[in-house]
């Protein structure tokens, strides 16, 4: 069935459950490091390993992230909240149980807004709750169905994470690309967490339905997991949907499961029959006691939070005076927003800095796939160089090939500049003996003029540009090559 005749007859429904480990130093229950890349079980303790005698003791930092991280979703946070036992048997979880929340979580009842197919959406926050990692299964071959075996490595087992569940509210695969996008970028604004896809600190699993079109009945839903990228979020929930549309459009049932997504194939694969809570056999942690933050906590935690990206990119259109697409891109990172402000800040047009940092600055670190923290730029450089070009001491093409070397080397501007000679030639005498040189070797363009053809005064610009190798200011030379001509 093609996706238009799905939506007529179907409406998707689709609730998110994203997964992002916390950036502490340590773990949830222990002293051991959360650094990622070591070698495989070089951070693991008792406690992280589950053997016994072993006890958890929770880590105050991981609690504070994830109340930030429930305001930052406009959550309310609970007074009381405690941890549970979520049973289950796998070989990457040592205890054979997790230690999660289940009935009572440190966040609940929260809202996001995102602007999605030109109007103003809203997906319900139903929970946020702080739970620990498991271990991570290495296996032989691409994923855990095509593989002979599996290693387990306990360095991620104990790192601090929460699980954000959403309402059913979200209605495309797109949208649910977008609204993760947004949520990514409330939690690196709020500094909760990396956020690194690929390193698995943000992981999402979805659940994804379809009912009649009016129907306000949910229809049997499908788990779909193993998702590590934006794109794959939005390619395996399409394939879900046109796989359960055609199952319904046939009179055949949709069955209850977790699917694994194969990238490589672009379809979801059956894992296994899907769980409902009761299955887990939860039960309140014995070794840890409940909860409790009061509200002065909160407050001062609240306090703590950055300026969030719509309200940045509000004061960014009234205070600079930029149009609001552009204040939308610059916002959606936190440490491109800051860059573009100091830059700004001390070079004093914000629409020239905002040209740049949209245009050079965010081709060159996509081409290297890398954020702005991570290069050599520095707002006193790119400042620096932007002077350069509106002082007329290099020509905006020279300014980006400087600029292509400072991102590479991290020099200052003025120091390329002085080293390679760009200096633009804006020194009238010395463009006149250029001009003249080029009148008197292009008579044919020079009598075009004087006839009335102006474009031939575009070609003799450019011969005095080759002549000068770029450095002649271009519109200096084309103010003296009019009066020229024109005898003055």
């Amino acid at each position: 069935m093609s996706v238009q005749a799905t939506k007529t007859r179907y409406e998707t429904v689709i609730g998110l459950e994203i997964h992002a480990e916390l950036l502490t130093e340590s773990k949830i229950w222990c002293g051991c490091s959360t650094n990622f890349g070591s070698e495989p079980n070089s951070q693991c303790c008792p406690v992280c390993l589950g053997l016994p005698g072993s006890l958890p003791v929770l880590n105050e930092r991981a609690l504070e992230f994830a109340v930030k991280a429930g305001l930052a979703l406009g959550c309310k946070i609970a007074p009381f909240s405690k941890f549970d036992r979520k049973n289950y048997f796998y070989p990457d979880l040592p205890k054979a149980y997790q230690i999660s929340q289940y009935d009572l979580p440190i966040c609940y009842d929260g809202r996001v807004s995102f602007e999605y197919d030109g109007e103003v959406r809203e997906v319900g926050i139903t929970r946020v709750h702080l739970e620990e990692e498991a271990g991570k299964s290495v296996h032989s071959g691409d994923n855990i169905l095509g593989s002979d075996y599996s290693l387990i490595d306990y360095n991620r087992s104990g790192i601090p994470l929460i699980e954000i569940v959403t309402e059913p509210d979200i209605r495309s695969p797109e949208e649910a690309r977008v609204f993760l996008e947004k949520v990514r970028t409330l939690l690196l604004y709020t500094g909760v967490s990396d956020c690194k896809m690929q390193e698995g600190s943000l992981r999402c699993d979805a659940n994804v339905s379809l009912r009649p079109v009016g129907s306000e009945k949910l229809g049997v839903k499908t788990e779909v997991k193993n998702m590590n990228s934006f794109r794959a979020v939005q390619r395996a929930l399409e394939y879900e949907v046109k796989r359960q549309s055609a199952l319904l459009s046939a009179g055949e049932p949709v069955v209850q499961s977790t699917r694994h997504w194969n990238e490589a194939k672009g379809v979801t694969v059956a894992m296994r029959t899907k769980e409902d809570a009761h299955d887990y056999r939860y039960f309140p942690d014995p070794d840890l006691v409940p909860i409790t933050v009061t509200s002065e906590q909160v407050e001062a935690w609240r306090r703590d939070l950055p300026e969030f990206p719509d309200a940045k990119a509000e004061r960014f259109v009234a205070q600079y005076g930029i149009p609001e697409y552009d204040a939308g891109v610059l916002t959606a990172s936190r440490p491109l927003a800051d860059f573009f402000e100091a830059t700004g800040e001390r070079f004093g047009d914000a629409k020239v800095v905002s040209n740049w940092v949209m245009g050079e600055v965010s081709r060159l670190l996509n081409e290297k796939g890398i954020e702005i923290e991570e290069s050599n730029l520095s707002p006193d450089d790119l400042a620096a160089l932007l002077t350069l070009v509106r002082d007329g001491t290099i020509s905006n093409n020279v300014g980006k090939d400087v600029f292509a070397e400072m991102f590479e080397t991290g020099k200052p501007p003025g120091e390329i500049v002085k080293a390679k000679g760009l200096e633009q030639i804006s020194d009238d005498s010395a463009l006149e003996a250029v001009i003249d040189e080029v009148i008197a070797s292009n008579p044919g363009p020079a009598a075009d003029f004087a006839g009335g053809t102006d474009k031939a005064v575009g070609f003799l610009v450019g011969q005095v540009m080759k002549a000068t190798r770029g450095k002649a200011n271009p519109q200096r030379v084309n103010q003296l090559l009019h009066a020229k001509l024109r005898g003055g």
